[in-house]
């Protein structure tokens, strides 16, 4: 059986010891390939007697070249800077989305293997302007158009692979993904649980804006096909092509979170707040961030590309991904498992419970610096108005 052929293949994913990387190399395994995970830290989760981890920081060349060896397909889901406080360390975003990337695409090259599979984001095109059913053809945003240095990194990676792609020596595509929630995932459905939870969400925003989820399994289902539609059997279709995926069901942000919030016995946030408002909360928590990261560990609550995302319409059509790979969503934004699981956790709230959750006080710290920063720039900014109308009597 030739080692182009699906059916035969050592399968290789960077990321594995993440979220999205384990589960898919955990789908990959309970259909019979040998799978190799690789990251910098090894996964939480038992590993099948299919699957084996190597440790492997993707910045350093020779590492990336050793830990390819014996592959004959690499999905390169690993990534750095997505959210939180990573989403500022620039050096460390590029080093791994870009040079990281490089040398995968070099290791490939080195060891002859035929497939990679790239996992990118619908940022790659979205910079805050509204995009509504947005396909393939919308072009790249300029990289002076990002607010955030993630997407900025994605995009130039994403470019280099689909470069890459050369016949009869490399096939390669690339996956844009809307936001990918299920049970397990750590970044954004834990942060929006906790922040109901300590009492903080409390502001509406974005109520007529949608955007896009894609549950886990059709994440998984995705990259199988867009590797599979890389072979010669199905003619390499999908070489050198990006497809937009997701579950194909834009909806509010709010209303995805909503079966989740109430499930777990909280009230959905009622207080109107307008979308200028949370933009400027935004650059006042970055702005604290880079002030006072030096000294303190301080964490944004969102930042302005995390505002942009819930308040201007961007989702995208699934066409191009149904048609030419096959892919069809088995669930559209279902929260009933990560509902169950958070039940299962303790964070369902008590019946009895009569006072307010107690905020901790590490959020305190954080409000206070917030605060007294936002003070500080509106003292500023009503000083030089006071200034001008000076001037000009």
């Amino acid at each position: 059986m030739s080692t182009d052929d699906f059916a035969d293949d050592v399968h290789l994913v960077t990321g594995g010891g993440g979220f999205t990387g384990f589960k898919l190399g955990q789908k990959l395994a309970d259909i019979g390939k040998k799978v190799i995970l690789v990251d910098i830290v090894p996964p939480k989760w038992p590993l099948a007697s299919n699957m084996t981890f190597v440790q492997c920081n993707l910045t350093k060349e020779q590492e990336v070249t050793s830990a390819l060896r014996g592959a004959n397909c690499v999905y390169h889901l690993a990534s750095y800077g997505m959210s939180g406080k990573e989403q500022f360390n620039y050096k460390l975003i590029e080093e791994v989305n870009v040079r990281g990337t490089e040398n995968v695409i070099q290791a490939c090259l080195v060891h002859n293997i035929k497939r990679l599979v790239y996992t990118s984001s619908n940022n790659v095109v979205f910079g805050g302007q509204e995009i509504s059913n947005g396909d393939e053809t919308l072009p790249y945003l300029p990289l002076n158009k990002f607010l955030d240095h993630y997407s900025k990194t994605k995009r130039i990676a994403e470019q280099k692979v689909l470069e890459a792609d050369k016949e009869n020596v490399l096939r390669t595509c690339a996956l844009r993904l809307g936001g990918v929630y299920g049970v397990g995932e750590q970044r954004h459905t834990p942060r929006v649980v906790n922040m109901t939870k300590n009492g903080l969400m409390v502001a509406l925003f974005g109520t007529e804006s949608m955007t896009d989820f894609l549950h886990v399994d059709n994440m998984v289902q995705a990259h199988i096909l867009a590797a599979k539609a890389l072979t010669k059997a199905e003619g390499c279709k999908a070489a050198g092509q990006a497809y937009f995926i997701s579950d194909g069901a834009p909806i509010n942000t709010f209303d995805f979170f909503r079966p989740l919030i109430k499930g777990l016995g909280y009230p959905m946030p009622t207080i109107p707040i307008p979308v200028w408002l949370m933009w400027f909360i935004a650059l006042v928590l970055e702005s604290v961030h880079f002030i006072v990261s030096g000294i303190y560990d301080f964490q944004p609550i969102f930042t302005r590309m995390e505002v942009l995302k819930m308040c201007v319409n961007n989702y995208f059509c699934i066409d191009k991904a149904k048609r030419e790979l096959g892919y069809m969503p088995v669930k559209q934004n279902y929260l009933s498992d990560v509902l169950d699981d958070f039940i299962k956790q303790g964070f369902r709230k008590k019946e009895t419970m009569k006072k307010p959750v107690v905020i901790s006080m590490r959020w305190c710290v954080n409000i206070a610096l917030s605060v007294i920063f936002t003070s500080f720039v509106l003292s500023y900014l009503q000083t030089l108005n006071f200034i001008h109308l000076e001037k000009l009597h």
